[in-house]
């Protein structure tokens, strides 16, 4: 059975397709690989993914191209992307790959435990995510049909169930916060999952903020 949460791998050799879904193996996570920009492109069309890691060097469309289509779609634009080149590729292109949307930038050969980490760290983002999106859901539904519960004990159920499951996604956010830690970082000398990784958990804490406040104030209000 796939798993929930996919990791597009764009790149022209197939060796190295096999070496990061080797890599990944480990991880609860689904590595759809293509060969080719154009097929990355369609890809995400049809699918949602957590993470794109991205060759750079390749034939018709190269990474920084690839990721400029990506990044104008509304659909796709979110998406992190992890560009991956030859070590001898790297500096000016590193530069360029930031510019293009990157939000980190490795080169090969990668140290394997090096890529998990970075790539875990996008995944359990992207999946507080997803669960803030369906607690949201399940809040704007309460919200909505409280009027029509009879009586204050339908109410207080209905509240009682949301602030559980509130509770749950605070808990995991705190997690996933514990996990960025400094004792956690990556070896000395490397990059970091990158800035943006720590602004999407700012930004999922403070939605999480937002619907606890407007739960208190429903709670408040019966």
């Amino acid at each position: 059975m796939p798993h929930a949460t996919k990791i597009l791998a764009v790149d022209d050799r197939e060796e190295n397709l096999v070496a990061l879904a080797a890599v990944l193996d480990a991880l609860p996570v689904e590595v759809v690989t293509v060969s080719s920009g154009r097929a990355a492109l369609r890809e995400l069309l049809d699918d949602e993914f957590a993470l794109i890691l991205l060759d750079v060097v390749m034939p018709e469309m190269d990474g920084f191209e690839i990721a400029g289509h990506i990044k104008s779609r509304p659909r796709t634009r979110d998406i992190p992307i992890i560009f991956l080149t030859a070590a001898g590729e790297a500096g000016e292109q590193a530069y360029q790959g930031y510019a293009a949307g990157a939000v980190d930038y490795l080169t090969k050969p990668f140290d394997p435990w090096l890529l998990r980490a970075k790539v875990e760290i996008f995944v359990e983002l992207h999946r507080r995510t997803v669960e803030l999106r369906r607690q949201a859901a399940l809040l704007r539904q309460a919200l909505d049909g409280v009027e029509g519960v009879e009586g204050a004990g339908g109410c207080e159920q209905i509240l009682k169930a949301l602030d559980d499951r509130m509770g749950r996604v605070e808990n995991d956010v705190a997690r996933l916060r514990g996990a960025r830690s400094p004792s956690q970082a990556a070896p000395s000398g490397e990059r970091g999952a990158g800035e943006e990784g720590q602004y999407a958990l700012d930004d999922l804490e403070s939605h999480v903020a937002d619907l606890r406040l407007a739960l208190n104030a429903l709670v408040a209000g019966t």
